[in-house]
């Protein structure tokens, strides 16, 4: 059974004891903030974070485990790993630095370690260690007022909408993660618009994958193309190098 996170906006108080459990549990470091970090409170070193909106609304921000994730499909080696759980977990042993994951995620979630001599991709994994326990995510078990609730993905759609046709001026009719770019096992219901939280695409209740996969087919042809077209201009210069008399050959020299 697929677990998820339910963030209830409106219960939020913006402690930020998620965030603390979090960076507690995986052993993270003090953030350094640069000035290219998106303005979100994401980095290697925080996995989760607020944002906080006018009005006392506070919006938690953490990696949104998409049910076809992006990240997972355009990894060369397979170091993003959807798993039967729900969470997108990462294996830093097989990372090869391309970093196409942090291009790829529609919602801007992977971080690189810019300050780590052999750097890695950073990333909440739900905390995939303690699902597999039987146990919650640290955030969630954290929260003081239930904002944000762990459980099956199919009954935690059920408490959104249970909540969202209880209280019909209190939330937007609508719960984010439940068909953008295919779904998410992290969602949220709100009073304000949650849009900002994901970039703009095309299709938006379409699943990344689908719309790369001919892109990604073509990769392979594409590099086989490319070597061929290099032995080509090798073997043509070595060619001329030859029949010239080589790169060295002065003005008078002439073939005995």
């Amino acid at each position: 059974m697929s677990k998820a996170i339910l963030t209830d906006v409106t219960k939020c108080i913006g402690c930020l004891k998620c965030v603390s459990a979090c960076k507690e549990i995986h052993h993270l470091g003090a953030d350094v903030p640069r000035v290219w970090d998106k303005n979100d409170g994401l980095s290697a070193e925080n996995w989760t974070s607020i944002i906080a909106k006018p009005e006392n609304h506070y919006v938690r921000k953490q990696c949104r485990h998409c049910l076809e994730p992006a990240c997972v499909s355009v990894c060369p080696v397979g170091a993003m790993h959807k798993t039967e759980l729900g969470p997108v977990v990462y294996d830093s042993s097989k990372c090869l630095g391309c970093r196409y994951c942090m291009m790829a995620c529609p919602f801007g979630i992977p971080r690189y370690e810019w300050d780590k001599a052999v750097p890695h991709v950073e990333k909440c994994i739900m905390c995939y260690d303690r699902i597999e326990e039987g146990k919650q995510p640290a955030c969630t078990e954290a929260c003081p007022e239930n904002a944000t609730i762990f459980g099956d993905r199919s009954d935690l759609l059920k408490i959104a909408h249970t909540r969202i046709k209880e209280n019909p001026h209190k939330y937007i009719d609508r719960v984010w993660g439940e068909n953008e770019v295919g779904g998410t096992s992290v969602l949220y219901v709100s009073d304000i618009n949650l849009d900002f939280l994901t970039y703009p695409t095309k299709n938006f209740d379409t699943p990344l994958p689908e719309e790369t996969v001919a892109a990604l087919d073509s990769v392979p042809y594409a590099f086989l193309g490319m070597g061929g077209v290099m032995l080509g201009l090798n073997w043509i210069i070595r060619r001329r190098m030859k029949l010239g008399g080589g790169p060295n050959k002065k003005d008078g020299d002439s073939h005995e």
